[in-house]
């Protein structure tokens, strides 16, 4: 069984026991979320698709961790100018792992 859920923006596709990292959630570690806003749901049967989201069916997830990415670097550079300038950046995510997929 899969779904697809929408979060932070972006789209997921999720099976039971997967781990992903999506935008930072404001929840604590240990705790669970649960995700009404499923765009798809299939199995060995087949495939629902909501209008937009599948009524009744809802993912719920326990946070594993509170995490950042890697460091990204910026660097912009003018030719001749003697100007430059690097700056970084890392993104917070939050760390999940799919218990459930409950399908209406």
């Amino acid at each position: 069984m899969f779904a697809v859920i929408r979060t932070g923006g972006k789209q997921y596709r999720v099976a039971p026991d997967m781990v992903l990292k999506v935008e930072k959630l404001d929840v604590q570690a240990g705790n669970t979320v649960t995700f009404t806003d499923v765009l798809a749901v299939g199995d060995d049967s087949g495939v629902t698709i909501g209008k937009p989201t599948v009524h009744g069916a809802s993912v719920t997830a326990t946070v594993v961790a509170q995490d950042r990415l890697a460091k990204i670097i910026i660097f912009k550079k003018r030719r001749r100018q003697n100007s430059r300038r690097k700056n970084g950046h890392r993104q917070h995510v939050t760390v999940l792992r799919v218990a459930e997929i409950n399908a209406a």
